[in-house]
């Protein structure tokens, strides 16, 4: 019962990011918010698993390139491209979009490894894009023929696919405890967020936060970088990865859900289609295995 209390604990802290990248609009530079993040989460790390990381270095040490490059994708690539969709759609369309990145796996595994797809996870697969496909075109498919998408659905659907990139890359991941593996990418997230942080300088875009923006970067180090990370590294280990999993399937919900609460965006018709594709996608996925 506990496993299942953090894990949706844990998929409440993923979705309510999409309300703190819409909050942060005007607060804090979304650059800044991903150093910040990935600072904040490292200095948390450090001081929680400093033990792991020291046992486990001379592993890591020798797999460094590869941690990097996972980090670089998941964690900078991931909220870079994320934190500047919300300056260009709602927390609704991050949301839904985001709940396809199980597909993207998917799609990933079988490019990669050659995974066998089964003819009930192809069809999800197809729900999932059809979804992702209805809240980019705002329920209007023509819209697909002149390519008129919105551009932050556009960053959300690149983002998705550098995180399923990085979740698939986990197969590789080094012998390692989870928390030494996430503190190091933790690490390697705030040293490629950087350069990011200094061109948003150099082009003008920078500006010092407001107060609440500063808040907002304190609750997105603590929720979805610290707090999420550690509880789910707890989850699987109690559960195992596979019941662990499902659970990941909340984060489009309780997204969509804040969304209206918090942010009183409305829900329309073709939003609520397109959560019923992805999550049904998703399903026919898992249950097709």
């Amino acid at each position: 019962m506990r496993a299942y209390f953090l894990l949706v604990f844990t998929t409440l802290c993923w979705g309510a990011n999409a309300i703190f990248g819409k909050l942060a609009v005007g607060e804090i530079p979304p650059m800044l918010l991903v150093s910040s993040r990935w600072l904040g989460a490292l200095t948390l790390m450090l001081v929680f698993a400093n033990s792991h990381v020291r046992r486990d270095w001379s592993i890591l040490r020798e797999r460094l390139l590869f941690i990097s490059c996972l980090g670089t994708m998941g964690f900078t690539g991931f909220n870079v491209l994320f934190y500047t969709a919300a300056y260009s759609t709602s927390a609704l369309n991050i949301g839904i979009i985001q709940g396809s990145i199980p597909i993207f796996v998917l799609i990933g595994a079988f490019l990669l490894y050659r995974t066998r797809v089964a003819p009930l996870q192809f069809v999800g697969v197809l729900a999932t894009i059809t979804g992702v496909l209805i809240v980019g075109s705002r329920g209007n498919l023509s819209q697909l023929a002149s390519l008129a998408f919105n551009w932050g659905d556009l960053l959300m659907v690149i983002a998705c696919m550098l995180y399923a990139s990085y979740t698939v890359g986990l197969r590789q991941r080094p012998a390692v405890s989870a928390l030494a593996l996430f503190t190091v990418l933790a690490g390697v997230a705030f040293i490629v967020s950087v350069p990011f942080t200094i061109i948003e300088y150099s082009l003008g875009r920078f500006y010092w936060p407001s107060p609440f923006g500063w808040t907002i970067a304190a609750l997105v180090t603590i929720f979805p970088s610290f707090l999420a990370q550690i509880f789910f590294i707890q989850s699987v280990t109690r559960i195992g990865p596979n019941r662990a999993g499902v659970f990941i399937n909340l984060v489009p919900v309780f997204s969509s859900g804040l969304a209206v609460a918090v942010l009183g965006e409305s829900i329309e018709v073709f939003h609520a289609a397109a959560l019923g594709l992805v999550l049904g996608g998703i399903w026919l996925s898992e249950h097709g295995k």
